[in-house]
């Protein structure tokens, strides 16, 4: 299954469906994505965004970047959300080359499963409710913070720990475009950090390696620190799953 879909200034939509869970259902193609930064959407792009019936929008930016760099357009029978997941704001760019990115990436992921425990359980009840139309989730890359979400909906309906680090790892095809949005932002300049922009599926293996230490599992931690229990995970898993 082709998950990336074709916008201009979208670089990294994809479609979560067609994932097999261990009690051999799928995810339902065609209504849960995963995105970067909605801002971006206009003209043709907006159309095709459109098109695909999404009445739902859960934004996991900070409140600063949607001023900086804008939000969803306003259309007819859209529901938004903004919930900021990230507690601890950091600088990519202005990391050394010293930095690894596996381990220090893993540890920012860490923080915010535990930071944003607020926002993480918001965001779990909308995709819940919402139980006919199209959603999507995103943040500015649709990487890290939109990455910690997918693998929490994924794990929690029951798709294995390696689809969940390859999701992740889909990413590093739009790494590339995402760097060049970035040059273009600082003419002359170039990220400082190398693992900018990059997904290796390494920093999900790390994260995930982590949780199940503390946890067990993502369903440990989601009912551990989410207050998550079988009736949500039932509700997601009848929406969610074929």
């Amino acid at each position: 299954m082709k998950r990336h879909m074709a916008f201009e200034r979208l670089h990294n939509f994809r479609d979560l469906g067609g994932y097999r869970t261990h009690d051999d259902r799928t995810t339902r193609p065609g209504l849960l994505y995963r995105s970067d930064s909605l801002g971006k959407l206009s003209g043709a792009d907006l159309d095709r965004f459109l098109a695909l019936g999404i009445r739902t929008v859960i934004d996991l930016r900070y409140p600063w970047e949607i001023e900086a760099k804008g939000r969803v357009p306003e259309y007819e029978g859209l529901t938004y959300h903004n919930l900021s997941i990230e507690h601890r704001p950091y600088d990519q760019e202005a990391l050394g080359p010293e930095v690894p990115v596996g381990r220090y990436l893993a540890d920012r992921f860490d923080e915010v499963a535990h930071d944003g425990i607020k926002e993480l359980r918001q965001t779990l009840e909308v995709i819940a409710a919402d139980t006919e139309a199209p959603l999507v989730f995103h943040c500015a890359s649709g990487k890290d913070r939109t990455g910690l979400v997918a693998a929490l909906i994924l794990g929690l309906v029951g798709v294995s720990e390696d689809d969940i680090i390859a999701d992740f790892a889909l990413t590093g095809l739009a790494t590339d475009r995402l760097i060049a949005d970035w040059k273009a932002d600082h003419p002359g300049r170039s990220p400082r950090w190398p693992g900018y922009g990059q997904a290796p599926a390494e920093i999900m293996r790390l994260f995930l390696d982590g949780i199940n230490e503390q946890y067990g599992s993502l369903r440990g931690y989601a009912e551990a620190r989410l207050d998550v229990d079988d009736d949500l995970v039932g509700v997601l898993r009848t929406r969610l799953l074929v």
